[in-house]
């Protein structure tokens, strides 16, 4: 995946040149947005590419005990907020263009376009399969698949320059591409902002975790429940079980064996922390306000 990264960050770098050179020399804002969103994806890569390294590459250790599993969350976090800034420069950008209206080379415009259209697709293909399991692959990879659309975008307002001479399309195509980078980067950021927080997955009800728990016969109750992510993959739950009796420790070891495997089946949490607990005056409540 790193080779892949490597070979996407090269292709970003020539698209933001091209666009950048073909923006100044056309004058078209439409293409100098393009490039500062390709600009932006630059950067972004070169971040997810070296958070790629430290999540997969750095082991655990006694002062990182969780290693830097949670690096590529950071990176979405600082992709995302990145995209968010840029969409509102443009914004601004295109909001005074559009008040003035400038004549701009069309011809360079659909040319780089085309360009620009060509390689982004070839990024998108690049990332593709592993986007769908990865939170900091997956900001890269919409990223680049949203670069597509506004590069053919772009190309599109060339044409009607260049043929009907509908210059007021610069600035639109620019207001176009900042309204869809926001609305694509602010759930990324939603999300990656949940993790770092340690809020619980969206997709996982703890009082139904406390149901399916409790149903074990020896079970009284699960409380001072805590579940949250490491990273996207990664989901870990620790909490207080107390027992009808007084039970052996061997026997909670083979009770604790099926709470994971519960776990594991019907909330996918492949880590836990399980604290045993019988007749203890503490409260009840599977969520405590410490």
């Amino acid at each position: 995946m790193q080779s892949k990264l490597l070979w996407t960050i090269l292709l970003n770098i020539i698209i933001t040149l091209s666009q950048a050179v073909g923006g100044i020399v056309s004058g078209s804002m439409a293409l100098l947005s393009d490039a500062t969103h390709n600009f932006s994806d630059v950067i972004t890569l070169v971040i997810s590419y070296i958070a790629n390294r430290l999540a997969y590459n750095k082991e655990q250790s006694i002062d990182k005990t969780f290693g830097y599993k949670r690096a590529e969350i950071v990176a979405a976090a600082i992709n995302a907020t990145i995209l968010i800034v840029l969409a509102i420069f443009l914004l601004i950008e295109g909001i005074q263009r559009f008040s003035h209206p400038r004549k701009v080379d069309g011809t360079l415009i659909i040319w780089i376009s085309v360009l620009s259209i060509v390689l982004n697709t070839i990024s998108v293909l690049l990332v593709k399969k592993q986007a769908k399991n990865n939170l900091n692959l997956k900001s890269i990879y919409l990223n680049l698949f949203s670069d597509v659309f506004t590069s053919f975008g772009v190309l599109v307002g060339g044409l009607l320059i260049k043929f009907n001479g509908l210059y007021i399309l610069d600035p639109i195509i620019t207001l176009a591409i900042a309204i869809y980078l926001f609305y694509m980067s602010w759930g990324i950021l939603f999300a990656s902002v949940r993790i770092i927080m340690q809020f619980a997955p969206k997709d996982i009800d703890i009082s139904a975790v406390e149901k399916a728990v409790t149903k074990l016969p020896s079970v009284k109750n699960i409380h001072h429940v805590h579940i949250w992510q490491l990273n996207d993959q990664d989901y870990h739950l620790e909490a207080h079980v107390e027992f009808y009796k007084n039970i052996k420790l061997s026997e909670f070891d083979e009770i604790c064996e099926r709470i994971e495997k519960i776990l594991l089946e019907k909330f996918n949490i492949k880590h836990s922390f399980l604290q045993p607990e019988w007749n203890r005056d503490d409260p009840k409540e599977y969520i405590i306000k410490d």
